[in-house]
């Protein structure tokens, strides 16, 4: 039995969309769970798309995440050169023995022909008209330099047929695939072309690709017969939706893996989601490691369906990660949205950290948490009113000024300024919730923050948490 071989071949065009990452993700768990090997190439050969740096992209993309390749253009391999761009001289070499066979054949229509096969909406279909050139009008030409491209022969009639592992049998007339060009003028190939000859020389067992491409596959498996050579098994994918009608594009400018680093999602929470989009392991587990998808990867497990990239549930997961992290591991991985707080290097950081820790989903929410402690002005009294709490403005008026006198005297550590306002609560005969809702909103002017009044009042200090009921009765009036 042939050892798997399976293969991510990216083409360099900016940075790594989730259905790409997800196909390397798929591609590198199948070929680990059955002891195989995953291969990195690069499909450069549109220079029009290519963009600078891109390259280092994907190479740091999957670096990233975890995705360890065992051949490529970075590290070798035996079936190199991985760039398609410098294997210019194979393609040639495999197109002109397929018009031997039969599969293809030269091409020397201008563009002003081509183009007078286009209907009004400019869309036209190739007429197989140099097909009909005898070997010695070909030879001529060849001879006197025309320039010509090599198109595939694709049969007029009948249909071609293959068994997909997720999709099950796919069944393609041929009348519907137009004799597409595998050789350009310039000598490269196109994409339709170069896939075919690189599976086949570099040994790919297992093909795993996004389902847009479930019709063209028999085009490429008349090549793969016309050549004499295997078929590689099929594995499409269900494509990634951003809603119920739209596709996740990274021409739509969805984002991508670099995104969602960048708005602080935790990384091996990222690849924990991609993972299941579109796949289900037997136990239904949601929060898996690498080394966890790996062991219990199976193709069984892949859907038909499309699935809907779910951003609050990646912020759910990534929350989870956060929550099993030591301090030490938060602070690292966070500190530069920490930095990046108006807050930072003012406070104690221990105490931040703590406070955090299980109060983000990702890092990106630090500054937002946090910048209220170098933010206070007026706001609402309308902030001061909780129906659950039964609290609003009057309330505050006859709470701050007695919590202001106690934050003079009292032990300035959460524990014990909570039992403090606590006690001040029940003394006065009012509910706890009343007193520390006031309390939290007079010290930061906000509705929402990372933790209750006490811990709020630590962080600020005996001075600044004074100064700021001072000046929250100001604003009440008071």
């Amino acid at each position: 039995m042939k050892k798997v071989r399976t293969r991510f071949a990216p083409s360099p065009t900016g940075y790594m969309h989730i259905g790409n990452l997800r196909t390397a993700l798929y591609g590198y768990l199948f070929a680990k769970k059955e002891g195989g090997e995953f291969i990195l190439r690069l499909e450069d050969t549109d220079s029009k798309r290519f963009v600078e740096g891109a390259v280092q992209i994907i190479y740091d993309t999957l670096k990233d995440a975890g995705i360890v390749y065992d051949e490529g253009p970075d590290i070798g391999g035996p079936c190199g050169p991985y760039i398609q761009s410098e294997r210019a001289s194979i393609y040639k070499e495999y197109a002109e023995k397929l018009v031997k066979l039969g599969g293809a054949y030269y091409c020397f229509c201008d563009r002003e022909r081509l183009e007078s096969l286009k209907d009004e909406n400019g869309v036209g279909r190739y007429d197989k008209h140099c097909l009909r050139l005898s070997e010695k009008e070909v030879e001529e030409k060849l001879a006197a330099g025309v320039p010509y491209v090599i198109r595939q022969n694709v049969p007029a009639s009948g249909s071609g047929s293959y068994e997909d592992m997720v999709y099950g049998e796919v069944t393609v007339d041929f009348k519907d695939i137009e004799d597409g060009i595998l050789l350009k003028s310039d000598g490269l190939p196109t994409y339709n072309f170069a896939n075919v000859v690189d599976d086949h020389l570099m040994g790919i067992t297992h093909v795993i690709r996004g389902s847009e491409y479930l019709s063209s596959t028999p085009k490429y498996n008349l090549m793969y017969d016309a050549f004499g050579w295997e078929r590689p098994v099929y594995i499409h994918l269900p494509p990634i939706m951003k809603n119920a009608h739209e596709k996740l594009s990274k021409r739509n400018g969805d984002a991508s893996y670099q995104d969602l680093v960048d708005k602080g999602y935790v990384k091996e929470a990222i690849v924990n989601y991609i993972a299941l989009l579109g796949w289900n392991p037997k136990d239904n587990r949601e929060k898996m490691s690498l080394r966890e998808l790996e062991e219990s990867f199976s193709l069984a497990g892949i859907n038909k369906s499309p699935s809907i990239f779910d951003e609050p549930k990646l912020r759910w997961l990534s929350g989870e990660y956060i929550k099993e992290m030591s301090d030490e591991e938060f602070f690292r991985r966070a500190e530069p949205f920490f930095k990046a707080s108006k807050a930072y290097g003012k406070y104690d950081t221990h105490k931040l950290v703590k406070i955090l820790k299980t109060r983000v989903e990702i890092f990106g929410d630090i500054p937002s948490k946090i910048d209220f402690l170098e933010e206070y002005g007026p706001f609402s009294e309308e902030l001061y009113f909780n129906k659950k709490m039964k609290s609003d403005a009057e309330i505050a008026k006859k709470v701050l000024p007695a919590i202001r006198e106690l934050f003079r005297s009292a032990e300035f550590e959460n524990a014990a300024l909570y039992q403090a306002m606590c006690a001040f609560a029940a003394e006065n005969g009012m509910k706890n919730g009343q007193v520390l809702w006031c309390v939290r909103v007079a010290l930061t002017g906000k509705e929402n923050t990372p933790g209750g009044a006490s811990e709020m009042a630590e962080l600020l200090g005996r001075e600044r948490s004074i100064e700021r009921l001072d000046a929250a009765l100001g604003f009440l009036g008071v």
